[in-house]
């Protein structure tokens, strides 16, 4: 089990690449559309480096620009074994993701069919609406010739999608069909 949480293994993974300060990150994470797949707004980035400061898995130096002082953060060499013990834990095993739309699903029997149906079917067009946004993003990265794994952050998502959209087409025929049968 790694001792960092997923925010702070995505904080030092940009720190791997490169030292920066927290503007210097926002602005990746912003570029690269990181916050699509990970939950860090930027207020949440002074916080993290903090607790990767005491945890020692990053130091920061002092830099002048312009007049004014800001802190550059690196990297230790306990925050890459961190980073790696991280990536390896979380490419390695298909762990449970909770969606608060299983929870509509076990509660359906509250709704009525045609509700239920209605609110499938603007599931499906908000579905629908990420697909198109994925389907953009894959295409402007490759077009960008970013590297395979930008890409697969944006592709993986969109293959989900496409078939959460297929599941959902079915659920729908599902309850028409039983709903016919009454």
């Amino acid at each position: 089990m790694s001792k960092i949480s997923n925010i702070e293994a995505a904080i030092l993974g940009l720190l791997y690449e490169n030292p920066n300060h927290a503007y210097g990150l926002d602005k990746i994470i912003k570029e690269r559309g990181m916050r699509n797949w990970t939950e860090i707004g930027f207020s949440s980035i002074y916080y993290v480096f903090k607790r990767l400061e005491e945890k020692e898995l990053v130091k920061n130096e002092l830099e002048e620009v312009k007049g004014k002082s800001r802190k550059v953060y690196t990297i230790t060499d306990d925050g890459k074994l961190a980073i790696h013990e991280k990536v390896s834990e979380l490419l390695s095993e298909n762990k449970k993701l909770i969606s608060p739309f299983d929870l509509g699903i076990a509660n359906i029997n509250t709704l009525k069919p045609e509700d239920t149906i209605n609110n499938l079917e603007n599931y499906l067009k908000s579905t629908n609406e990420r697909i198109k946004f994925l389907q953009k993003s894959v295409k402007m990265h490759e077009e960008l010739n970013s590297p395979y794994n930008v890409v697969a952050l944006f592709s993986r998502p969109l293959e989900l999608l496409k078939a959460e959209e297929n599941w959902v087409r079915n659920f729908i025929e599902k309850i028409k069909e039983e709903e016919n049968r009454k």
